[in-house]
């Protein structure tokens, strides 16, 4: 059986591991396809130390985003209320429906930030009213907003 050497992967690979995990692989798929590729190197104690110092940078930045989604989430919240202006019926029924691109340019409007219309979870709505829409700011951060569909 052939030794298998150590490397540390510098990009994330399917059925191997994630950036800066050190893993064991056999020595040709080492030496024919990861190093030639430049998605792994040899494991030394720079590598190693390069790798924990773009860990923490990683991580850093992170918690950056997660701190601007908090803030964001707070502007949302504080703002209250956002109205989408419809075309409505006779009998209360909106022409079309209220779609979470809809729902993305009105908090662009209000904030001149942009939102994924994506990350923007819309409940069915076929009439005008008051309805709960869910953000998705961050992997971890939802913020929820109240939406006013009215007519125009």
């Amino acid at each position: 059986m052939a030794k298998r050497v150590q490397v540390v992967l510098l990009e994330d690979l399917l059925n191997l591991g994630k950036d800066g995990d050190v893993v064991e692989v056999a020595p040709g798929y080492a030496r024919n396809f990861l190093f030639p590729q430049k998605k792994a190197s040899a494991v030394t104690p720079a590598v190693l130390k390069q790798v924990e110092h773009r860990r923490i940078k990683k991580a850093e930045l992170e918690a950056a985003k997660k701190q601007e989604a908090l803030d964001f989430q707070t502007a949302l919240t504080t703002i209250g209320r956002f109205t989408v202006k419809k075309q409505v019926g006779e009998d209360g029924h909106l022409f079309g429906t209220v779609t979470n691109g809809d729902v993305a340019e009105v908090i662009e409007e209000a904030t001149k930030k942009s939102v994924e219309r994506r990350d923007i979870n819309v409940p069915e709505i076929h009439e005008a009213g008051k309805y709960k829409v869910l953000v998705k700011l961050h992997t971890e951060v939802t913020a929820e907003i109240n939406l006013e569909v009215v007519s125009y």
